[in-house]
């Protein structure tokens, strides 16, 4: 289980950058290099100001830093009462049954710990990923308009 998620976010960060890249444009009107610049800078600049995205501020955005989120904890809550009643039942020894309960509830818990942080940062990535790729759109929009073929 823990090899797929990784996998999965891994596959998912390496994949991102892709849908995040600058399209090509094609100077389909014969438009010089010079032209081509110019046309390029305008765009972008009507790209930010249209969408309020500045892929280059995104891409220098860290990744958002995430600590313990209580998972730890509340798992060995739950195996705690949990093994106190199996130990009050099996043995009559309630507080040996909450030990054992919590030392299994807190392994589940930083199971659900690093699952919940692969989830949030892949959520993260994906987000900014479609913030530029909006960008691009927007940007694509314009040297269309411009007489350029952008893939």
């Amino acid at each position: 289980m823990r090899t797929t998620l990784f996998i999965a976010v891994i596959l998912a960060l390496a994949s991102a950058p892709l849908a995040a890249q600058k399209p090509a444009a094609y100077p389909a009107k014969d438009q010089s290099a010079e032209q081509k610049a110019q046309d390029d800078a305008a765009c972008a600049a009507w790209a930010k100001q249209d969408t309020g995205i500045d892929p280059a501020a995104v891409a220098a955005t860290p990744a958002p830093a995430t600590g313990p989120q209580g998972e730890r904890l509340a798992g060995a809550a739950r195996g705690a009462a949990a093994g106190a009643i199996v130990g009050e039942i099996a043995n009559d020894d309630a507080s040996d049954g909450a030990k054992v309960g919590a030392a299994a509830g807190v392994l589940a818990g930083g199971h659900r710990a690093r699952r919940n942080q692969a989830a949030r940062a892949q959520q993260a990535q994906q987000a900014q990923s479609a913030s530029v790729g909006t960008y691009w759109n927007a940007w694509g929009a314009c040297m269309a308009g411009k007489g350029y073929s952008v893939q």
